[in-house]
């Protein structure tokens, strides 16, 4: 493990759960060193990283600066690190009801948002065999999450409280997936005018210079790396 930097994280240049944490981990101005994971080689599986996530997925996170306590499932990520070093509430909120606004949010994300966007990508780009009904029920999946997202949106600047916390940042990775490689070619499909307030909201994090960065690094290592 590195000795310089305060985390080590395991996770993977096109999968959208380790930029997540990555997102998190720049905005609260902490040190880490990423360790991409090749998975047409199945380094996610192998005993170096299952050894730290026995479930053989990522993002795992490992704490230096805490024993090497070692954590896997991106959103769990998100809130220890908010708990042990946002004191300053950057990205949390200090009122107990909007706190688990957040956390809720974060479930959502991570039960509706994450699953059903990955199917969508999945049946429709990566399968090798193609089944319109599946495509079509992920499709309708994906435009009912936008849809709730753009309930709240039409009304907030942001999903809780007026400043960007957690429960923002997390579903940003997965959007920029939908966006860009699933619905891309969707002549059905206009982000900006079925879903204003959620594109203007997605165009305004894409701009926070954290996330930024992220997305440059992540098509500089698209492009030169795999």
């Amino acid at each position: 493990m590195s000795d310089s930097k305060q985390f080590t994280l395991y996770s993977h240049v096109g999968g959208p759960n380790g930029w997540k944490v990555s997102y998190v981990l720049d905005e609260l101005k902490l040190t880490y060193e990423t360790k991409f994971l090749n998975f047409d080689k199945g380094e996610q599986r192998s005993p170096e990283h299952t050894k730290f996530n026995p479930n053989g997925r990522i993002p795992t996170l490992i704490d230096h600066s805490n024993n090497d306590f070692v954590l896997w499932e991106s959103d769990a990520i998100l809130l220890y690190l908010v708990d042990r070093y946002d004191k300053d509430k950057h990205l949390m909120s200090a009122d107990m009801g909007e706190k688990y606004q957040i956390i809720q949010w974060l479930f959502f994300q991570s039960s509706g948002q994450g699953p059903y966007f990955g199917q969508f990508h999945w049946f429709s780009a990566r399968h090798p065999e193609k089944f319109p009904s599946a495509i079509e029920r992920y499709r309708t999946e994906t435009l009912r999450v936008f849809g709730v997202l753009e309930s709240v949106l039409s009304k907030n600047e942001w999903l809780v409280g007026n400043k960007m916390t957690l429960a923002d940042l997390s579903f940003i990775p997965w959007n920029y997936l939908a966006l860009s490689s699933m619905l891309k070619d969707d002549k059905d499909f206009n982000f900006k005018r079925d879903f204003p307030a959620t594109s203007a909201w997605h165009a305004k994090l894409e701009a926070v210079p954290t996330v930024k960065k992220a997305f440059e690094q992540r098509a500089f290592l698209l492009a030169n790396i795999l």
